[in-house]
């Protein structure tokens, strides 16, 4: 095994291993890992971590916390870079390409694999600025004005914001700020989106709208979420994977895995006898 330290990560694929809780699908996934392994210095924050993310489905990750799920996640399009000692064992493969290979670039992968983060994080500029500035930043050629009304549209705000797009962002009230926060990663036009508990700091109101959101999000782009939230996993995801101190416990339909689970461990958490 090829230990890689971040941020210049390179090895060589590893053959797949589909495990025995996950049942092979017919269709290429989206992301793959294989025998996925994070560490943080000497402490394996995931260990051995199989799974497929299809395409066009959302895939909700639940665990107690510390059980590595948010790690497995921003591994997704190597966000775990920026966290210093952070390493690499296994492999992530993107539609048939390890992510970790010299030859990829990690900004360009990280516009084909958006991500939102747990709390908003609007840019202090304006609502329209917000949208706009990764295109603009990356060579964006067609008008700018179009692409923030679409990606404001499918983020479910523009209603909201039209008449005032050069007004603060920071004006906006915290789920408005998620939403846009939407529509900024979504207006690169990324292929997966990955969500970091989009909804902790919300109140159930937003977060509806949220859940809404990524039910419609699912037509366009494949979808992993991290959510603490149990029910919340029941209702927005076709799929669920469950973890557990650093290892992917079981993965499948969501509403076999809430219903009848094939792992102990799995059935106690979703009846609450820990987490």
């Amino acid at each position: 095994m090829v230990t890689v330290e971040a941020p210049a990560a390179t090895r060589n694929a590893v053959p797949y291993r589909t495990p025995p809780m996950q049942q092979p699908s017919t269709e290429l996934p989206v992301i793959r890992t294989d025998r996925l392994t994070i560490r943080y210095g000497s402490f394996a924050a995931v260990r051995d971590v199989t799974i497929d993310i299809p395409r066009h489905r959302v895939t909700a990750i639940i665990g107690p916390s510390g059980c590595g799920k948010s790690t497995l996640l921003r591994a997704m399009n190597r966000m775990n870079e920026f966290v210093p000692g952070a390493s690499v064992e296994g492999a992530i493969h993107y539609r048939g390409r390890n992510i970790y290979e010299a030859a990829t670039d990690p900004v360009e992968l990280r516009r084909q694999i958006g991500m939102v983060f747990q709390k908003p994080n609007p840019f202090p500029k304006s609502i329209f600025k917000n949208v706009t500035w990764g295109a603009q930043i990356n060579g964006y050629r067609g008008d700018l004005h179009e692409l923030a009304e679409r990606a404001m549209r499918q983020a479910a705000i523009w209603d909201e914001v039209k008449d005032k797009l050069h007004q603060s962002a920071l004006a906006l009230s915290g789920g408005q700020q998620q939403r846009l926060c939407i529509a900024r990663a979504i207006a690169l036009q990324p292929d997966v989106l990955l969500m970091d508990e989009p909804c902790s700091a919300l109140d159930p109101i937003a977060t509806t709208r949220i859940e809404d959101l990524i039910d419609q999000l699912k037509t366009q782009y494949t979808v992993v979420l991290v959510t603490h939230n149990m029910q919340q996993a029941a209702r927005v995801s076709e799929r669920t994977a469950f973890m557990y101190m650093g290892e992917l416990i079981e993965v499948g339909d969501t509403n076999i895995m809430f219903t009848k689970p094939v792992q102990k461990r799995t059935q106690d958490y979703i009846t609450g006898r820990f987490g």
